[in-house]
């Protein structure tokens, strides 16, 4: 296998927390998500869009997302109905877990890193995707949205990392997302994130806005170790 790194690496023997993010990222979900979305946008009085439309304008807050392709705000009650006839379409997809990432969740948790799965999609479908995906062994928590749809992860993150004991260590744990979201809510809670190009996301408008980008998962692993055994020498100086 190769994962396109060493976990036996100095720059990367620092035991990790690696949380990982779902749709977009261990979850191959682009055209799904594509799909769905047009379901929802002529009953918006929009429509239909390809995928490079899709993640050139792709956004969280998600109504935000709306009003970028509608050219208009929605109002409340039209978020409503086309978020749970987006998530309605959704539910009835397969699940394809993304090339090489079983192979990467297996690699971490046999050289002793830890990983765990926090989404923004509801967390019985979270629940449901993962046991369907059989991947669920690997995560020490399996963390989906319980309240109203259309937030930020930086809220969430920290009460994940909260429930996972993590709060005073912030610093050897590693986000992987695809969207510039993943990236702004581990900064908020003191955590380091790497962004893929393969996911929801425009690559251009991830490069953008600054963050650490790769273009895969194993790669992603790899930069995040390496800035987390830089972390770690740090305060070993201090």
């Amino acid at each position: 296998m190769n994962t396109a790194f060493s976990l036996s690496d100095p720059t990367a023997s620092t035991r990790m927390h690696v949380v990982w993010d779902w749709n977009g990222t261990v979850k191959d979900d682009l055209d799904d998500h594509v799909a769905a979305l047009n379901a929802t946008l002529p009953a918006l009085g929009g429509t239909p869009v390809d995928r490079e439309t899709y993640r050139a304008k792709h956004t969280v807050p998600i109504p935000n997302f709306y009003a970028r392709l509608l050219g208009r705000p929605i109002t409340e009650q039209e978020w409503i109905s086309s978020d749970n006839a987006f998530l309605d379409h959704l539910r009835i997809q397969p699940v394809r877990v993304r090339e090489g990432a079983v192979e990467l969740m297996t690699a971490l948790h046999e050289a002793g890193h830890t990983q765990s799965l926090l989404s923004l999609c509801p967390h019985d479908t979270l629940v449901r995707e993962v046991e369907e995906a059989g991947i669920g062994h690997f995560f020490e928590r399996v963390e989906g949205r319980t309240g109203l749809s259309g937030g930020t992860k930086a809220a969430p993150l920290a009460a994940h990392l909260q429930a996972l004991g993590l709060t005073d260590q912030t610093w050897r744990v590693l986000l992987v997302g695809d969207a510039v979201d993943d990236a702004d809510a581990a900064h908020a809670n003191g955590t380091v994130a790497v962004l893929h190009t393969g996911g929801l996301h425009h690559p251009a408008e991830l490069a953008a806005a600054g963050h650490p980008l790769t273009d895969t998962l194993a790669d992603a692993v790899a930069l995040g170790s390496r800035l987390i055994g830089a972390r770690a020498t740090q305060l070993v100086c201090v």
